[in-house]
């Protein structure tokens, strides 16, 4: 073990600030990050064939990836890492103590770790499956194929040091910053881009194809005197959109508060809110990564299994986790925890045809949503016995009560485990009513990126209290 531990130690990272950053700076820092994130992003691989799986770009979204590009990995290991790892704490395979600080080393470390094998495979794997086509031939002797491998580990570790710069330096974690971005990017465009799928202006000019933003497209249809698609295609989508901001924020906003006071100074009093969504947006990331992950390895196995291939190939493929046909699943797992547009199938809403799909997407995101809330709340710190430990530290004690660190776990666990079931099973009803529903861009999308800026305000406020100084300026301009 002690092995393991020195590997630990000497695996690069990055040095946090000998002093505690002002407001100013942290935000420099993130938003310096984000700048960077969206430069590399745009970043073309070298040696890449320009036919490459577009198909991949429904994945973009929910892994902070841009195919194709020196940031195609995304966010994808770094997620990855943090499934396997708490399916394997939850299941009790692995053991850490979370409540020490040498448990919490080796568990941030084992997580950087397992990030950095996910990118070497991720890299090798992208290639080799056809995600991402390599250019035949060489350049200066050595294969295309190995180069592009090269720049999709150099992004994936570009993006896990950013998102360590994010949590040292700057704001929360870089991991939401960028998926939070992303969609963000997505949904301006889905509001007002004026191109079409081709990239052209047709629609301008009495070509058939409508442009991609709403605000465009609803014009098209409102002057052809066709209000049913502009019903279907462009209202009804904005509608579910903005009901479920609102939705969201109201549910931010509702909280159990737990009243603390300070043993000896009497009259001094507060009261310290538990989120209904107690454990964040993280387990959304989670399953949703989980469910992108399956998406893409399904993808990969159908590229490469043929006629030819072994039938257990073939059954693992068409039966298992399942074939698209174009970008729509048809077979397997992938069809069963995909969510079916329901603006799309409008007429078909009250027939049997789509309600399978329904209930087993809708299922399937709650359940995941509910016990990665459950694993995250034990990983992060969260559980009772860390927040009775943290209290008593911190010289509160709960009115009424003996100044006890076991007395106090008791009384959070009524309400910190119900408010984790509860918080994942809500969470999860909203983002699979918000994909079935055909929110802009895609439902999960649109609930993280609320939640991960609603986080970020509330941080932000946090930390304002703290440096009023900036915060008095920002409110003089």
């Amino acid at each position: 073990m002690s092995f393991y531990r020195n590997l630990l130690m000497n695996l690069p990272e990055v040095t946090s600030p000998s002093q505690k950053l002002t407001l100013k700076k942290r935000m420099t820092w993130t938003l310096g990050m984000l700048v960077l994130f969206l430069f590399l992003a745009s970043i073309p691989l070298f040696g890449v064939d320009g036919s490459q799986a577009e198909y991949f770009k429904t994945l973009e979204l929910l892994l902070g990836a841009k195919i194709g590009f020196l940031l195609t990995l995304g966010i994808g290991p770094i997620v990855t890492a943090s499934i396997v790892l708490q399916l394997l704490k939850g299941s009790g395979i692995l053991k850490f103590d979370l409540t020490t600080e040498d448990g919490k080393f080796v568990y941030s470390g084992t997580h950087k770790l397992l990030t950095f094998a996910f990118i070497i495979i991720e890299a090798i794997v992208f290639v080799a499956f056809g995600a991402v086509q390599a250019t035949v031939g060489t350049y200066g002797g050595i294969p295309f194929s190995y180069i592009v491998m090269l720049q999709l580990g150099l992004g994936g570790f570009i993006v896990l040091y950013m998102d360590e710069i994010v949590k040292k330096w700057g704001f929360g974690s870089g991991v939401s910053l960028f998926i939070a971005a992303g969609i963000g990017q997505a949904l301006f465009l889905q509001f007002f881009s004026p191109f079409t799928q081709t990239g052209d202006f047709g629609w301008l000019f009495g070509g058939t194809e409508v442009a991609v933003g709403k605000i465009w497209a609803g014009l098209y249809y409102l002057s052809g005197g066709d209000p049913l698609n502009f019903f279907l295609l462009v209202l009804g989508p904005i509608l579910i959109t903005v009901g479920l901001f609102f939705l969201i924020v109201f549910f931010q906003s509702v909280n159990v508060e737990i009243p603390l006071s300070f043993g000896r100074v009497r009259g001094q009093s507060f009261r310290w809110p538990l989120n209904f969504f107690y454990s964040g947006v993280i387990p959304v990331i989670l399953i949703a990564a989980l469910g992108a992950n399956l998406q893409l390895w399904a993808r990969l196995l159908q590229n490469v299994v043929t006629e030819n291939s072994s039938a257990f190939m073939q059954f693992l493929s068409n039966r298992v986790l399942g074939t698209f046909q174009e970008t729509t699943p048809v077979s397997g797992l992938v069809y069963w925890i995909s969510p079916v547009n329901l603006w799309d199938n409008f007429f078909n809403f009250f027939t049997l045809s789509v309600w399978p799909n329904m209930i087993t997407y809708t299922i399937y995101l709650v359940i995941g949503s509910t016990v990665f809330a459950y694993f995250w709340m034990q990983t992060a710190g969260l559980d009772s016995r860390s927040q009775a430990k943290q209290i008593i530290n911190s010289g509160l004690q709960i009115p009424g009560f003996r100044k006890d660190e076991r007395i106090i776990e008791k009384i959070l666990d009524r309400y910190i485990v119900p408010l984790t079931i509860m918080g994942g099973i809500g969470i999860g009803l909203l983002a699979s009513s918000a994909d079935l529903l055909g929110a802009l861009t895609s439902g999960t999308g649109i609930l993280l990126m609320i939640m991960i800026i609603y986080q970020f305000y509330q941080q932000l406020a946090r930390e304002s209290m703290e440096d009023f100084t900036l915060l008095r300026k920002l409110m003089r301009k």
